[in-house]
């Protein structure tokens, strides 16, 4: 019994990780196991850093928010990074947070290895997340159609 009260699924690592990772899997498990810096998802293109601040910022001091950014167009494109200070104010976040509603939209949250300039931004063809390219619906907070539905 008291193993199951040790396990805590909200901050255990998730399956996906970051193709794009210079390093080593293991170095980048070990960055994953210690990180203060969080991952969000599925953010609207119109919620601002602001409302991300106050929404995080619930689970501890917030260090720094660096929104996701279209390549091209130098807009925001549906992510963002948050590190906190603290492990711990992380782990809250993770717990709390992850799946809750923002802006309207259902956020998700992931570790992450740990910003580094230059992964602000979208790794979409056309510059936003690769996500938007293919979506055939229409998603108002994320700008539509999805590009390969414009493009017909």
């Amino acid at each position: 019994m008291l193993n199951a009260l040790k396990s805590d699924s909200y901050v255990e690592l998730s399956q996906y990780r970051d193709q794009h990772f210079k390093g080593k899997r293991d170095e980048q498990e070990k960055l994953l196991k210690q990180s203060c810096t969080l991952y969000v998802g599925n953010l609207s293109f119109y919620t601002t850093e602001e409302q991300i601040h106050e929404l995080f910022s619930k689970s501890g001091d917030v260090k720094r928010i660096i929104m996701g950014l279209d390549k091209v167009k130098k807009t925001a494109c549906g992510f963002c990074f948050v590190e906190y200070y603290t492990r711990a104010d992380s782990e809250h976040a993770m717990r709390f947070i992850n799946g809750t509603r923002l802006d309207d939209r259902i956020i998700r949250t992931d570790w992450d290895a740990g910003f580094k300039e230059g992964r602000q931004y979208g790794r979409g063809k056309s510059g936003g997340q690769v996500r938007d390219e293919y979506r055939k619906d229409y998603d108002a907070g994320r700008g539509g159609y999805g590009k390969v539905v414009q493009t017909f």
